[in-house]
């Protein structure tokens, strides 16, 4: 049998077509070249090219990171949404850094994003958790998110019961439902190369009105 480090090895990388990139030609700021992306990846039909991987930091300082999916791009930075009393919620609020990760293989494209967090008003909060379908809102309202599951069949009885709770008051919200804003000060955006001379151009923000331009090292 073959061992695993073999087959692996084996398996294609960067299979992705890079468009057309310029570093040279890009924007002052990283905002308007990442909704470039982005859109293009949409228009592309890139499978969910707004999910991203959230790095967060627990609280024995090890990193944690799962996948979720960006909200919107404001001129405030990149927002997300989750329960204040979620595992990632907890962490933020103990150390608010993070790091967003996207990365649309079709394209060979990768996008770095790190900064602080702050967690929204509240009423812009609630919007966004009333524009949620409503199995996703009825889930949250459980109020269980990562928490230990006993017995699969809590789940449906629980969702079952928010849904009953909605139906007659469509305008709840979950209390803890938080959105929250990275605040970018580096953003790096990595495309690929057959042989290896990965473009890479880093952003870094110097003051609150300024962004400096780094080509980087594949």
């Amino acid at each position: 049998m073959t061992d695993l480090r073999s087959r692996l090895r084996a398996v294609p990388t960067l299979t992705g077509t890079p468009p057309t990139f310029d570093p040279a030609h890009a924007p002052e700021t990283p905002h308007p070249l990442f909704v470039d992306w982005l859109l293009y990846a949409v228009d592309h039909q890139v499978p969910e090219p707004c999910a991203a991987t959230l790095s967060t930091v627990r609280a024995d300082g090890r990193p944690n990171a799962r996948v979720l999916i960006l909200k919107d791009l404001t001129t405030d930075g990149w927002q997300f949404a989750s329960t204040a009393t979620s595992r990632k919620g907890e962490e933020l609020s103990n150390t608010p850094y993070a790091a967003l990760t996207f990365y649309w293989i079709a394209l060979g494209r990768q996008v770095r994003v790190l900064g602080s967090v702050e967690p929204a008003d509240p009423e812009d909060s609630a919007r966004d958790f009333l524009a949620r379908p409503v199995a996703a809102r009825a889930e949250a309202l459980t109020g269980r998110q990562s928490a230990v599951l006993n017995d699969p069949a809590d789940i449906g009885a629980a969702v079952a019961e928010q849904t009953e709770r909605l139906t007659a008051e469509p305008g709840l919200i979950a209390p803890d439902w938080t959105l929250y804003t990275l605040r970018a000060d580096e953003v790096e955006f990595w495309q690929a190369d057959p042989d290896r001379r990965h473009l890479r151009l880093r952003y870094r923000l110097d003051h609150p009105d300024h962004w400096t331009k780094e080509r980087l090292w594949p």
